[in-house]
């Protein structure tokens, strides 16, 4: 078309971009570094799945849909820019005949190309709804969402004049009326409508077409650095490089007391420590609000909306570019030292994250359960970056609510956090014969048994019931009874990973004494520290929770349930046995064993069940100030299932949804545990509570 100022556009345009991507790039790689680059097989396959199938994005069908149009649309047209590209030298370039319409091949890529421009337009008029009409609360309503999907509209539209009017032209030039082309289906639907034009009207809008979809394309380039969808080039790279590990699994402190001693940096205070994977997802928010509308803090008037959170350490990020690349390299961006001496100028390069930038009320009303993560379709996490900075509010600066004060002193001084005493922990046993590992030297299962099941007047019977089930089953087990501590989950989830650390070593050295096969736990939580946390510590073990071992031993009929239970039953989730270990069907297995049992499922159930407010330490404290409690919202969430009991496989959620129960006056709705209901139906007595 024009060789010069295709040349131009190409240089002013790709040169822009470069510079743009040489600033963020030294942006990510400002903190510490991070492997991510294990397990390629399985990181190829899971980017596939979710980042080209979109699984996650099925979830919502219109937008998900639509959002699949305008993705793969994007990949068949990006070759077909590339042409037009080369037609700015020559005006019959098609990749030295590879995509010329007089060969299948070509042929077959061009009506493709003409089907996805009009899906394309498709996706493009549902999201304008989303925003314009529904306006979608959990989305960010600006109005560059709208810009960008104007461009993209606006280069379908060039693309359709181009080859209309190129094939109006050509008909024109052969006196024929025939215009229709079935490898260009689109530019054949104008063309008719086109043909009466002169040829210099033609060639104009030819011309305009072909500039306009090249121009744009250059421009939209350009634009995604600096908006959200700059997740059009970090998407798949962040999928990629997502976390393989166990879900949910916190990282661990290394040396932590050689920390203490050197007085490093523990946890995240300032936003240039952030690894590069972290400023990778703080890239690659869509700012489509998924994660803030799952998330039960949020849902029920608190301050934290993980949305919010990511946008606000992002703009940080910006606004302070120039400090940070500047103080690369120095103690303060590296280290986060206050300064190299006394009286020296070497401060931080930037002001702290808390609570100049996010308030302590958002990072202690997260419930860490994961809501936010599982819905985020480009995997971004958030509860490692809450956790990291709970660290240093609690590790550094001793900033945290009142209440874990008292936890914090229980586990230290006691091994739980209520300040029980360790003779009391199997107290709950009384009357059962249940044996003791130090008695009894080695077991096949060892019961973890938990400190709320220890000590919780309630809990105590959800051990009750395991213990009786598994002497009815004929299990070996034991107990570890004043030798267990808490497994420390609270603490670290509260940011207190030294007093974690301690816990968890001094439980690792207690185990690692005995022989067993299996840590069986009533607990999620224990489950999921035990599983996937003391590995770091030389604590590895086959560890199970209880609703899988006792769908096993129903399954191998070692237990036989005969006593019929008649009622509805609505099973509630618990997000460290579901989201966090994708355990949902053992439970309900479990329950639909049992004679007379109906499992009734709430709205919100299984991933998108709602967590009943207990996970991340929030068990010991108070709630951030909000409309309701979680616990409030998600008990009203079964209660619509019209259940006559509630059921949960967690002493925590347990004793959150009764508390619930009690402030909506429907005391008289049972709340049970699994093995407490399997326990009536298998107790040769009838089915008597013990």
């Amino acid at each position: 078309m024009n060789p010069i100022v295709m040349t131009l556009l190409l240089v002013l345009a790709v040169g822009l971009f470069v510079w743009q991507a040489v600033r963020r790039w030294r942006l990510m790689t400002l903190g510490p570094a991070e492997a991510r680059f294990d397990r390629i097989g399985e990181r190829i396959r899971l980017t596939w799945q979710f980042a080209f199938a979109q699984e996650r994005m099925r979830r919502y069908w219109w937008a998900g849909v639509a959002h699949m149009l305008i993705f793969f649309g994007f990949l068949v047209l990006l070759f077909r820019s590339l042409i037009l590209f080369g037609r700015g030298y020559s005006a019959e370039f098609d990749f030295w005949g590879l995509f010329a319409t007089s060969h299948a091949f070509g042929a077959a890529y061009s009506f493709l190309k003409d089907l996805f421009i009009v899906l394309v337009m498709i996706g493009v008029l549902v999201f304008v709804y989303y925003r314009v009409v529904k306006r979608l609360p959990r989305m960010t309503l600006s109005g560059e969402g709208l810009l960008i999907l104007l461009i993209i509209f606006t280069m379908m539209v060039a693309d359709v004049l181009y080859d209309g009017a190129h094939l109006a032209a050509a008909a024109n030039e052969a006196e024929s009326l025939a215009v229709f082309s079935w490898a260009e289906p689109a530019g054949s639907s104008i063309a008719p409508a086109l043909q009466t034009l002169g040829p210099g009207v033609l060639a104009g809008l030819e011309h305009l077409g072909f500039w306009m979809h090249s121009g744009l394309v250059l421009l939209f380039l350009n634009l995604l650095p600096n908006t959200k969808h700059f997740h059009v080039i970090t998407a798949i790279p962040n999928v990629f490089f997502q976390n393989l590990g166990p879900r949910g699994r916190l990282p661990n402190v290394p040396d932590i007391e050689g920390k203490i001693e050197r007085e490093e940096p523990l946890g995240l205070s300032r936003v240039e420590q952030l690894s590069w994977k972290g400023v990778l997802d703080l890239y690659t928010c869509t700012e489509c609000g998924r994660c803030t509308d799952q998330c039960p803090a949020n849902r029920t008037g608190k301050l934290l909306s993980p949305k919010q959170l990511t946008l606000d350490l992002r703009n940080h990020l910006y606004r302070n570019e120039q400090a940070l690349v500047a103080a690369r390299g120095t103690a303060a961006a590296t280290a986060g030292e206050e300064s190299a001496a006394p009286g020296s100028d070497n401060k931080p390069a930037v002001a702290e994250l808390v609570p100049e930038v996010i308030k302590p009320e958002v990072l202690w009303a997260c419930t860490t359960c994961l809501a936010c993560e599982i819905e985020c379709p480009v995997f971004i996490s958030y509860v490692d970056k809450i956790v990291e900075m709970r660290r240093d509010l609690v590790m550094q600066k001793s900033e945290f609510p009142a209440e874990l004060q008292n936890a914090f002193r229980g586990l230290e001084t006691s091994g739980n956090p209520w300040s029980f005493p360790a003779s009391d922990r199997a107290a709950w046993a009384e009357g059962l014969e249940v044996p003791i590992m130090a008695e009894k030297g080695e077991a096949d299962v060892l019961f973890w048994v938990g400190c709320s099941a220890s000590f919780d007047d309630r809990a105590r019977k959800i051990a009750r019931a395991m213990a009786q089930l598994l002497k009815a089953a004929g299990v070996d087990f034991a107990i570890l009874g004043e030798q267990e501590q808490c497994t420390g989950d609270a603490a670290r989830r509260a940011g207190n990973e030294f007093l974690f650390q301690m816990l968890a070593q001094t439980n690792v050295e207690t185990l690692n004494s005995y022989k067993f096969n299996r840590i069986v736990t009533v607990c999620p939580h224990c489950f999921n520290t035990l599983a996937h946390e003391y590995p770091d510590f030389n604590g590895r073990y086959e560890v199970v929770h209880h609703s899988t071992f006792l769908a096993e031993l129903v399954r191998a009929g070692r237990l036989k349930p005969r006593n019929a239970v008649k009622a509805r039953v609505a099973y509630h989730d618990s997000c460290y046995l579901g989201r966090y270990n994708d355990i949902y069907e053992p439970p309900r297995d479990v329950l639909r064993s049992i004679p007379g049992v109906t499992v009734v499922e709430a709205a919100e159930t299984r991933d998108r069940g709602m967590c009943c407010g207990a996970g991340g330490a929030q068990m010991f404290k108070e709630e951030e100030h909000g409309r309701e409690r979680v616990s409030g919202r998600r008990t009203a969430q079964l209660l619509e299932a019209r259940p006559d009991l509630l059921a949960s496989a967690c002493p925590f959620c347990q004793r959150m949804l009764i508390d619930a129960l009690a402030d909506a006056n429907r005391e008289a709705m049972p709340e049970l545990d699994i093995a407490e209901i399997l326990w009536k139906a298998v107790d040769p007595a009838g089915g008597e509570q013990a």
